[in-house]
């Protein structure tokens, strides 16, 4: 019966802590910037599938976008996302954009 009742005491208390830190493993939300950086995603594998994406561009564009999960995940470390800090994720999703289009519409194979 005591084994029973600390069993219990001890479910309540684990649940209650990992309820408790679920908002701050949440992190700083940026739903618009998640949406757009796996729609550049998309756009980059397509263009693989497409043939219009050679592997070095597709090595280059990958470095891109792994450059910049890093830097969101280095500004959002401290538990808060500025505006500043969105405006210059913004930016970089801007130039990522671009190097997209011109490799997808280049005339390389």
């Amino acid at each position: 019966m005591r084994s029973w009742r600390l069993m219990a005491v001890a479910g309540l208390v684990s649940s209650g802590l990992i309820l408790a830190s679920l908002p701050a493993l949440a992190g700083p939300g940026s739903p618009r910037i998640d949406h757009r950086e796996a729609y550049q995603q998309g756009r980059i594998y397509r263009g693989v599938d497409s043939g219009s994406i050679t592997p070095r561009e597709f090595n280059r564009m990958e470095n891109q976008q792994n450059r910049i999960r890093a830097a969101e995940a280095r500004m959002k470390a401290d538990g808060r996302y500025t505006r500043w800090e969105r405006a210059r994720t913004h930016r970089m999703l801007n130039h990522s954009n671009r190097s997209i289009y011109r490799a997808t519409h280049n005339r390389f194979r």
